[in-house]
């Protein structure tokens, strides 16, 4: 058989990456026939497809998202499951970003495409940890692709939240975290650093919180902060979509102190410009040396940028000459930064 080129794979198209000869699309922007889904943050996992093959726990986080019909059928695959689709053989492999979270290979013809969707190359008590995958091309995201992002140790930032709890105990602490992945991960981490009073919930991070807990990821106790006296909530820590920090809802907590856990929050500009007091640099995505050191050790020869900033990581493969290039793929970016609170659980 002669070597399939890589571009016969997979290429970019009007709906995202797109899989001729497999007959599907990899985390499509519009309704497809079928879809491939890495994780199920909303910019990566969508409703209306015909048949999604993704990990139980992304089919789970979907419908618990867009209810029981998502789609038109449905194909749960373990990690390191192979299936055949077309002429390709397609496997899934966990990409450390969120639980459930995938890469996916795509094999055809003896050339391997790895399409990584978003993914953390650091620990993380709440998902399955990053596998690296060899391949031909590497297919990655660029979400914190500058050099000025370094991320640091999540564990310390956690520190500092709960030194701020200890020096502030008549305040209330709010942290803004995204409700898919960072919330639990945060909550994680502050029950590993031995925090075990009771953490309250928004009411949009009840649902997907609960889950997690159900699939044995420790979280300690859990509370909804609707219905509780302002004055109760003095020393608290209380986790909510990063949209609800900043609104008329933390009218409600005793002069709270508002953190921010993003990757975003290593730029201070970001957090003056959204009031943030206490900015914890958590990401759960990979940094600039996450970015570089799994490309480099994935062996592929050519690296595909799908979004973030893409020139800046294109450029550094090439110096290391790896034939790179940006794929200028549309409808994907940083979930935290455009979650918005549903009405009805505004008021949660």
């Amino acid at each position: 058989m002669t070597e399939m080129r890589p571009q016969d794979i997979l290429m970019p198209a009007t709906a995202g990456l797109c899989c001729q000869i497999g007959g599907f699309h990899i985390d499509p922007t519009r309704p497809v026939e079928r879809a491939l889904i890495t994780h199920g943050h909303s910019d990566h996992a969508r409703s209306g497809h015909g048949a999604v093959l993704a990990t139980q726990e992304t089919l789970d986080i979907m419908r618990l998202r867009y209810g029981e019909n998502f789609a038109g059928s449905t194909q749960a695959i373990g990690y390191g499951e192979q299936v055949r689709l077309g002429e390709t053989n397609v496997s899934f492999h966990p990409a450390g970003h969120v639980l459930g979270s995938a890469q996916i290979k795509v094999s055809s013809g003896g050339t391997c495409v790895v399409a990584s969707g978003d993914y953390k190359d650091v620990r993380d008590p709440t998902c399955a940890p990053f596998e690296l995958v060899q391949c031909d091309v590497f297919i990655t995201e660029a979400t914190f692709g500058l050099p000025v992002f370094r991320h640091g140790d999540a564990a310390a930032e956690v520190k500092k939240l709960l030194a701020s709890v200890a020096l502030f105990p008549e305040r209330a602490h709010l942290v803004g975290a995204y409700s898919l992945g960072k919330a639990q991960r945060v909550i994680a981490l502050i029950r590993e650093a031995g925090y075990d009073a009771p953490i309250y919930l928004h009411g949009a991070m009840d649902k997907i919180t609960r889950y997690y807990a159900d699939k044995g990821i420790p979280l300690g106790e859990l509370r909804p902060v609707k219905g509780m006296k302002k004055a109760d909530l003095a020393g608290t820590i209380t986790l909510a979509p990063p949209s609800a920090t900043s609104d008329l809802w933390t009218r409600r907590f005793p002069d709270p102190v508002t953190a921010f856990a993003s990757g975003w929050m290593r730029v201070r500009a970001r957090a003056r410009q959204r009031g943030v007091e206490l900015p914890l640099v958590i990401s759960d995505h990979a940094d600039w040396d996450g970015l570089t050191a799994t490309i480099a050790a994935t062996g592929a020869a050519e690296i595909w940028v799908t979004h973030g900033q893409e020139d800046a990581l294109v450029h550094w493969c090439k110096t290391k000459g790896l034939a790179a290039r940006p794929l200028d793929l549309v409808g994907y970016g940083d979930e935290e930064e455009s979650e918005v609170v549903a009405t009805e659980e505004a008021d949660a």
